[in-house]
């Protein structure tokens, strides 16, 4: 067994898109529709997705994730030029369902079996959520899955962090916390919980309060930092 360099956890809580969930996947799936602009498609669809929880957490107009989603596909198809409202529908439909990365169900396996509780904290509403965990067959490995919706603002917000600490009944230190988002991983470790960045796309350490207690490339890194 390896020696843990994380140590005094209860549980592991994942990011869901963009760590467990590809959200490319979508328009991966639809890149004979959709040509040269798929990847385009996909970058700004994820940005105005993440910008619209951030504006709408400030100005205090939350609605749920498939809107956000909705409308952050709305703008990218306008500003690429896209008018298709099939094909709309498909992506929106696909992001229900998107596929895992290579490694997470060997990993959740892995902690399960470590005896640590798993667990989603995500922005996603529970029903994309449900959908995403069905498809991907991961249901029994996760203890929880924990939506934004119950708190009704979306991440960074501490009181978003907070569900994962009530759930468990333990502090933020017992808590290592998984995000392939860089904003993601600096903001939680900055409210106390350990976190592992994995930094799937080579992004930037950020200039925020909070640094992550490591950075893998994948969650394949994760189990061997617990003493699995």
């Amino acid at each position: 067994m390896n020696e843990a360099r994380i140590k005094d956890i209860g549980a592991c809580v994942f990011d869901a898109y963009g760590t467990l969930f590809d959200f490319n996947a979508a328009a991966k799936r639809c890149r004979d529709e959709l040509g040269h602009k798929a990847d385009p498609l996909s970058a700004l669809w994820r940005t105005k997705q993440m910008e619209y929880t951030w504006q709408r957490s400030l100005l205090g107009r939350y609605v749920d994730f498939w809107q956000v989603t909705g409308d952050g596909l709305d703008f990218a198809m306008s500003a690429l030029d896209i008018d298709n409202a099939a094909l709309r529908d498909k992506l929106m439909n696909l992001y229900m369902e998107l596929d895992t990365f290579p490694e997470v169900v060997d990993v959740l396996s892995r902690l399960k079996e470590g005896g640590f509780k798993t667990a989603i904290l995500s922005n996603g509403s529970p029903r994309m959520l449900e959908a995403a965990v069905d498809s991907a067959g991961i249901a029994g490995l996760l203890d929880a899955v924990l939506s934004v919706e119950q708190v009704g603002i979306y991440k960074p917000h501490p009181s978003v962090y907070q569900m994962a600490t009530d759930w468990l009944g333990a502090s933020a230190s017992n808590i290592c916390y998984q995000s392939s988002n860089a904003w993601d991983a600096f903001c939680p470790a900055a409210l106390g919980f350990q976190v592992v960045w994995c930094n799937r796309y080579g992004q930037r350490p950020e200039r925020l309060p909070g640094e992550p207690v490591a950075e893998v490339r994948t969650l394949a890194e994760l189990p061997p930092l617990l003493g699995l």
